[in-house]
């Protein structure tokens, strides 16, 4: 019985493990092309039942989560090694293999979305708590993998010894951060029903703080 569950068990995972080599690159193509339409899909599956969310899209963490997975073996790929891990001072000692590498990206590109959600939930006059702050945090997961996988695919590039490949690194790295705040600016001007201006300056307030998390993990994870 034990084994029969077990069998039934890795039929599940593999399933959901082979799917994602599909619904990753469609949500992919649609967080790029369609940033907006994703995420008012998302912001309107919020009144479905859990089981019934996400059906044509990968999860917004899960998606953020591959897509830094993606840009680590880029940079793999290339031969670069994180130096995080071939740091063994202070915090950067708790970071020794490529997955705690991983995970340790995740949460400072999960800040992002954590931050802009905030913002969001405060400029919208509501309460900030763990109930109205979730569902604006997943809907800013899906522009924040495009601008993880933008940024860490470019700066791979970037630190290559090809002329070509460092002009084109820099080149992606540029227009990741441009579509990231052009997409926030967008949504966050849908949403409040504001300005452009007004939301430009809302989203880069919430950069800024997203940027000031990644610099204090740097300082303390660099020894």
């Amino acid at each position: 019985m034990d084994f029969m569950k077990w069998l039934n068990s890795l039929d599940e995972l593999l399933y959901e493990v082979m799917s994602w080599l599909l619904f990753f690159p469609l949500t992919l193509i649609r967080s790029i092309f369609r940033p907006i339409g994703i995420m008012a899909e998302i912001d309107q599956e919020a009144a479905l039942p859990d089981d019934q969310r996400y059906k044509a899209v990968l999860s917004p963490p899960l998606f953020l989560a591959l897509a830094l997975l993606l840009a680590h073996a880029v940079a793999t790929a290339l031969g670069q090694v994180d130096t995080i891990i071939l740091n063994h001072r202070g915090l950067a000692n708790l970071v020794n293999d490529n997955a705690s590498a991983l995970i340790l990206r995740v949460i400072v590109f999960a800040a992002f979305p954590l931050f802009l959600a905030a913002r969001l939930v405060r400029c919208s006059g509501r309460k900030l708590d763990r109930d109205t702050l979730q569902q604006p945090f997943y809907e800013q997961c899906y522009p924040a993998a495009v601008f993880a996988l933008g940024l860490g695919i470019g700066t791979s590039l970037s630190l290559d010894r090809h002329g070509i490949a460092n002009i084109i690194g820099h080149g992606i790295v540029a227009a990741s951060i441009g579509y990231y705040w052009l997409v926030e600016t967008r949504w966050f001007a849908r949403v409040l029903g504001i300005g452009h201006v007004r939301a430009a300056g809302n989203v880069l307030i919430g950069l800024f703080e997203g940027t000031v998390f990644l610099v204090v993990v740097a300082i303390l994870f660099s020894g």
